[in-house]
Protein backbone atom coordinates (compact mmCIF):
# COMPACT_ATOMS: atom_id res chain seq x y z
CA UNK A 1 0.00 0.00 0.00
CA UNK A 2 1.50 3.18 -0.46
CA UNK A 3 2.04 5.55 1.61
CA UNK A 4 -0.35 8.49 2.34
CA UNK A 5 1.28 12.29 1.56
CA UNK A 6 -1.72 14.17 1.32
CA UNK A 7 0.40 17.27 0.49
CA UNK A 8 2.06 15.65 -2.60
CA UNK A 9 -0.09 18.08 -5.14
CA UNK A 10 -0.09 21.38 -6.88
CA UNK A 11 3.09 23.38 -8.37
CA UNK A 12 5.91 22.95 -7.25
CA UNK A 13 8.78 24.81 -7.82
CA UNK A 14 12.56 23.24 -9.23
CA UNK A 15 14.64 25.94 -8.01
CA UNK A 16 17.39 27.33 -9.85
CA UNK A 17 20.75 27.27 -7.94
CA UNK A 18 22.35 30.96 -7.91
CA UNK A 19 25.82 31.57 -8.35
CA UNK A 20 28.42 34.62 -7.91
CA UNK A 21 30.79 36.12 -10.12
CA UNK A 22 33.22 33.48 -8.21
CA UNK A 23 31.28 30.46 -9.18
CA UNK A 24 30.21 29.86 -5.39
CA UNK A 25 26.64 29.38 -4.43
CA UNK A 26 24.72 32.70 -4.12
CA UNK A 27 22.88 32.17 -0.86
CA UNK A 28 21.11 35.25 -0.51
CA UNK A 29 20.17 35.41 -3.66
CA UNK A 30 18.76 32.00 -3.45
CA UNK A 31 17.09 32.94 -0.20
CA UNK A 32 15.43 35.52 -1.85
CA UNK A 33 14.22 33.41 -4.90
CA UNK A 34 12.92 30.89 -2.27
CA UNK A 35 10.97 34.20 -0.44
CA UNK A 36 9.49 34.81 -3.98
CA UNK A 37 8.53 31.54 -4.30
CA UNK A 38 6.39 31.06 -1.02
CA UNK A 39 5.05 35.01 -1.62
CA UNK A 40 3.58 33.80 -5.19
CA UNK A 41 1.83 30.59 -3.32
CA UNK A 42 4.14 27.78 -4.21
CA UNK A 43 4.06 25.26 -1.43
CA UNK A 44 6.55 22.62 -2.40
CA UNK A 45 10.29 23.45 -3.57
CA UNK A 46 12.57 21.01 -5.02
CA UNK A 47 16.57 22.12 -4.48
CA UNK A 48 19.20 20.56 -6.57
CA UNK A 49 17.08 18.72 -9.84
CA UNK A 50 18.25 19.28 -13.43
CA UNK A 51 17.15 23.25 -13.01
CA UNK A 52 19.51 23.39 -9.99
CA UNK A 53 22.63 22.57 -11.84
CA UNK A 54 23.27 19.68 -9.62
CA UNK A 55 25.40 17.84 -12.22
CA UNK A 56 28.18 20.00 -11.38
CA UNK A 57 27.56 20.70 -7.85
CA UNK A 58 30.05 19.01 -5.11
CA UNK A 59 27.95 16.84 -2.48
CA UNK A 60 28.87 19.58 0.16
CA UNK A 61 27.41 22.15 -2.01
CA UNK A 62 24.14 19.63 -2.34
CA UNK A 63 23.72 19.64 1.27
CA UNK A 64 24.73 23.12 1.44
CA UNK A 65 21.45 24.22 -0.65
CA UNK A 66 19.16 21.32 0.61
CA UNK A 67 19.89 22.82 4.01
CA UNK A 68 19.67 26.70 3.21
CA UNK A 69 15.82 25.97 1.02
CA UNK A 70 14.70 24.00 4.22
CA UNK A 71 16.27 26.21 6.52
CA UNK A 72 14.81 29.17 4.20
CA UNK A 73 11.07 27.85 4.09
CA UNK A 74 10.88 27.25 7.46
CA UNK A 75 7.69 25.00 7.51
CA UNK A 76 5.84 27.14 4.67
CA UNK A 77 6.98 25.02 2.12
CA UNK A 78 7.59 21.33 1.90
CA UNK A 79 11.06 20.71 0.40
CA UNK A 80 11.62 17.72 -2.18
CA UNK A 81 15.15 17.29 -2.40
CA UNK A 82 16.91 16.16 -5.44
CA UNK A 83 19.11 12.97 -4.59
CA UNK A 84 19.68 11.09 -7.52
CA UNK A 85 22.57 9.82 -9.28
CA UNK A 86 23.67 7.29 -11.54
CA UNK A 87 24.97 5.25 -8.59
CA UNK A 88 22.53 3.36 -6.45
CA UNK A 89 24.99 3.93 -3.38
CA UNK A 90 25.45 7.22 -4.35
CA UNK A 91 21.77 7.99 -4.30
CA UNK A 92 20.53 6.31 -1.00
CA UNK A 93 23.62 8.19 1.03
CA UNK A 94 22.57 11.29 -0.95
CA UNK A 95 18.65 10.46 0.24
CA UNK A 96 19.90 9.46 3.92
CA UNK A 97 21.26 12.76 4.10
CA UNK A 98 18.36 15.05 2.65
CA UNK A 99 16.31 12.84 5.19
CA UNK A 100 18.91 13.91 8.34
CA UNK A 101 18.50 17.50 7.23
CA UNK A 102 14.77 17.18 7.32
CA UNK A 103 13.39 16.90 3.84
CA UNK A 104 9.95 16.04 3.42
CA UNK A 105 10.89 14.17 0.70
CA UNK A 106 13.37 13.02 -1.81
CA UNK A 107 13.25 13.49 -5.66
CA UNK A 108 15.19 10.63 -7.30
CA UNK A 109 16.06 10.77 -11.28
CA UNK A 110 17.01 7.36 -13.35
CA UNK A 111 20.40 6.10 -13.26
CA UNK A 112 21.62 8.36 -16.55
CA UNK A 113 24.83 7.04 -18.25
CA UNK A 114 24.48 3.43 -16.85
CA UNK A 115 21.01 2.95 -19.35
CA UNK A 116 19.86 -0.09 -16.89
CA UNK A 117 17.29 -2.84 -18.17
CA UNK A 118 13.97 -2.34 -16.23
CA UNK A 119 14.95 -4.83 -13.94
CA UNK A 120 17.66 -2.68 -12.83
CA UNK A 121 15.82 0.50 -12.36
CA UNK A 122 13.40 -1.44 -10.37
CA UNK A 123 16.67 -2.53 -8.51
CA UNK A 124 17.83 1.07 -8.33
CA UNK A 125 14.64 2.76 -7.00
CA UNK A 126 13.77 -0.41 -4.55
CA UNK A 127 17.77 0.35 -2.99
CA UNK A 128 17.03 3.79 -2.64
CA UNK A 129 13.64 3.50 -1.07
CA UNK A 130 14.97 1.02 1.54
CA UNK A 131 17.82 3.57 2.33
CA UNK A 132 15.44 5.76 4.10
CA UNK A 133 13.15 3.73 5.31
CA UNK A 134 10.26 6.38 6.02
CA UNK A 135 10.81 8.89 3.98
CA UNK A 136 8.39 9.70 1.15
CA UNK A 137 10.52 8.92 -3.01
CA UNK A 138 9.18 10.38 -6.24
CA UNK A 139 11.15 8.54 -8.71
CA UNK A 140 11.93 10.97 -11.87
CA UNK A 141 11.66 9.97 -15.74
CA UNK A 142 13.23 12.25 -17.68
CA UNK A 143 14.51 9.90 -21.19
CA UNK A 144 15.68 13.18 -22.81
CA UNK A 145 18.48 13.73 -19.93
CA UNK A 146 18.81 9.73 -19.11
CA UNK A 147 18.93 7.84 -22.41
CA UNK A 148 16.89 5.41 -20.86
CA UNK A 149 13.27 5.44 -19.77
CA UNK A 150 11.26 3.86 -17.04
CA UNK A 151 8.54 1.83 -18.17
CA UNK A 152 4.87 2.39 -16.92
CA UNK A 153 4.69 -1.39 -15.65
CA UNK A 154 8.21 -0.68 -14.06
CA UNK A 155 6.91 2.45 -12.51
CA UNK A 156 3.39 0.45 -11.24
CA UNK A 157 5.48 -2.40 -9.91
CA UNK A 158 7.49 0.04 -7.80
CA UNK A 159 4.47 1.93 -6.85
CA UNK A 160 2.56 -1.16 -5.68
CA UNK A 161 5.83 -2.90 -4.34
CA UNK A 162 7.37 -0.27 -2.18
CA UNK A 163 5.18 1.40 0.47
CA UNK A 164 7.39 5.08 0.21
CA UNK A 165 7.86 5.24 -3.52
CA UNK A 166 4.55 7.68 -3.85
CA UNK A 167 5.36 9.22 -6.64
CA UNK A 168 6.53 9.78 -10.68
CA UNK A 169 7.65 13.01 -11.82
CA UNK A 170 7.04 12.38 -15.51
CA UNK A 171 8.80 14.37 -18.25
CA UNK A 172 9.01 11.75 -20.97
CA UNK A 173 6.67 13.74 -23.08
CA UNK A 174 4.94 9.91 -23.95
CA UNK A 175 0.96 10.89 -23.25
CA UNK A 176 0.39 6.79 -23.51
CA UNK A 177 2.45 5.65 -20.93
CA UNK A 178 1.52 8.38 -18.50
CA UNK A 179 -1.64 7.54 -19.26
CA UNK A 180 -1.08 3.48 -18.23
CA UNK A 181 0.27 4.95 -15.15
CA UNK A 182 -2.45 6.76 -14.37
CA UNK A 183 -5.47 4.12 -14.77
CA UNK A 184 -3.15 1.60 -13.42
CA UNK A 185 -1.85 3.32 -9.92
CA UNK A 186 -2.52 2.19 -6.36
CA UNK A 187 -4.42 4.04 -4.39
CA UNK A 188 -2.50 7.38 -3.01
CA UNK A 189 0.73 6.92 -5.56
CA UNK A 190 0.73 10.52 -7.03
CA UNK A 191 1.86 11.28 -11.11
CA UNK A 192 3.31 14.94 -10.98
CA UNK A 193 4.31 16.21 -14.61
CA UNK A 194 7.37 17.03 -15.23
CA UNK A 195 6.94 19.02 -18.60
CA UNK A 196 5.31 22.68 -17.80
CA UNK A 197 3.23 22.54 -21.22
CA UNK A 198 1.34 19.41 -19.86
CA UNK A 199 0.81 20.11 -16.85
CA UNK A 200 -2.60 21.03 -17.65
CA UNK A 201 -3.85 18.24 -20.07
CA UNK A 202 -2.18 16.09 -17.58
CA UNK A 203 -4.31 17.29 -14.96
CA UNK A 204 -7.30 16.61 -16.67
CA UNK A 205 -6.44 13.38 -17.07
CA UNK A 206 -6.02 12.94 -13.42
CA UNK A 207 -2.65 13.96 -12.57
CA UNK A 208 -1.90 15.55 -9.27
CA UNK A 209 0.04 18.70 -10.34
CA UNK A 210 3.24 20.02 -11.58
CA UNK A 211 7.26 19.97 -11.14
CA UNK A 212 7.93 23.32 -12.57
CA UNK A 213 11.00 26.06 -14.68
CA UNK A 214 8.47 28.61 -15.09
CA UNK A 215 7.20 29.26 -11.83
CA UNK A 216 11.04 30.29 -11.00
CA UNK A 217 9.68 33.00 -13.05
CA UNK A 218 6.28 33.44 -12.46
CA UNK A 219 5.16 31.60 -9.53
CA UNK A 220 1.95 33.35 -8.57
CA UNK A 221 0.66 32.63 -12.05
CA UNK A 222 1.88 28.73 -12.58
CA UNK A 223 0.70 27.84 -9.32
CA UNK A 224 -2.88 29.60 -9.82
CA UNK A 225 -2.93 27.85 -13.64
CA UNK A 226 -2.37 24.71 -11.51
CA UNK A 227 -4.72 25.23 -8.43
CA UNK A 228 -7.37 25.75 -11.17
CA UNK A 229 -6.80 22.70 -13.05
CA UNK A 230 -7.34 20.63 -10.07
CA UNK A 231 -10.39 22.25 -8.89
CA UNK A 232 -12.25 22.06 -11.95
CA UNK A 233 -12.02 25.39 -12.99
CA UNK A 234 -11.32 24.38 -16.67
CA UNK A 235 -12.06 27.85 -18.62
CA UNK A 236 -9.51 29.75 -15.76
CA UNK A 237 -6.92 26.99 -16.00
CA UNK A 238 -7.25 27.05 -20.18
CA UNK A 239 -7.16 31.03 -20.84
CA UNK A 240 -3.93 30.90 -17.74
CA UNK A 241 -2.33 28.23 -19.62
CA UNK A 242 -2.53 29.21 -23.03
CA UNK A 243 -0.94 32.86 -21.83
CA UNK A 244 1.91 31.20 -19.73
CA UNK A 245 2.85 28.75 -23.00
CA UNK A 246 4.91 31.08 -24.48
CA UNK A 247 7.45 31.31 -21.46
CA UNK A 248 6.92 27.47 -20.89
CA UNK A 249 8.22 27.40 -24.08
CA UNK A 250 10.82 30.13 -24.61
CA UNK A 251 12.24 28.53 -20.89
CA UNK A 252 13.68 25.44 -23.26
CA UNK A 253 14.78 27.44 -26.27
CA UNK A 254 18.17 26.45 -25.66
CA UNK A 255 19.07 23.42 -22.42
CA UNK A 256 17.72 24.74 -19.46
CA UNK A 257 18.80 26.02 -17.21
CA UNK A 258 20.03 28.78 -19.61
CA UNK A 259 17.10 30.32 -20.47
CA UNK A 260 15.37 30.33 -16.84
CA UNK A 261 18.59 31.88 -15.73
CA UNK A 262 18.90 34.49 -17.85
CA UNK A 263 15.37 35.37 -17.54
CA UNK A 264 15.77 35.73 -13.65
CA UNK A 265 18.94 37.75 -14.20
CA UNK A 266 16.73 40.21 -16.34
CA UNK A 267 13.97 40.27 -13.81
CA UNK A 268 16.78 41.18 -11.30
CA UNK A 269 16.60 38.26 -9.04
CA UNK A 270 20.06 36.47 -9.37
CA UNK A 271 23.14 36.75 -11.71
CA UNK A 272 23.25 35.60 -14.90
CA UNK A 273 25.64 32.75 -13.76
CA UNK A 274 26.63 29.57 -14.90
CA UNK A 275 28.96 26.35 -14.43
CA UNK A 276 30.85 24.55 -17.67
CA UNK A 277 29.78 23.54 -19.93
CA UNK A 278 26.93 25.57 -19.49
CA UNK A 279 27.52 28.82 -21.17
CA UNK A 280 25.01 32.12 -21.78
CA UNK A 281 22.33 31.71 -24.20
CA UNK A 282 21.95 33.65 -27.63
CA UNK A 283 21.19 37.00 -28.61
CA UNK A 284 18.40 35.70 -29.98
CA UNK A 285 16.81 33.72 -27.44
CA UNK A 286 17.70 36.60 -25.10
CA UNK A 287 15.51 38.74 -26.94
CA UNK A 288 12.40 36.27 -27.12
CA UNK A 289 12.47 35.85 -23.06
CA UNK A 290 12.12 39.66 -22.81
CA UNK A 291 9.91 39.92 -24.83
CA UNK A 292 7.41 36.82 -23.29
CA UNK A 293 8.77 38.23 -19.78
CA UNK A 294 7.02 41.37 -20.70
CA UNK A 295 4.20 40.38 -21.97
CA UNK A 296 4.01 38.78 -18.75
CA UNK A 297 4.35 42.00 -16.78
CA UNK A 298 7.56 40.24 -15.06
CA UNK A 299 10.20 42.54 -16.49
CA UNK A 300 10.88 46.00 -14.33
CA UNK A 301 11.94 48.26 -16.60
CA UNK A 302 15.03 48.76 -14.23
CA UNK A 303 15.96 45.16 -14.41
CA UNK A 304 18.86 43.57 -16.95
CA UNK A 305 20.64 40.83 -17.37
CA UNK A 306 23.88 40.54 -15.91
CA UNK A 307 27.05 39.78 -18.44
Amino acid sequence: MTMKVDWLQGCATALVTPFTADGEVDEKRLRSLIEYQIAGGVRLLVPCGTTGESATMTEAEDERVIRLTIETAHGRARVIAGTGSNSSAAASENSRIAHSLGADAVLVVAPYYNKPTQEGMYAHFRAVAEAVGDLPVVIYNVPVRTSSNIAAQTTLRLARDVENIVAIKEASGNLSQIMEILVGRPKGFRVLSGDDSLAFPLIALGADGLISVASNEAPEQMSRMVSLALKGNWDEARDLHFRLLPLMEANFIESSPGPVKAALAMMGMIEERYRLPLVPIQTTSRTRLRLVLIELGLLKESAHAAR
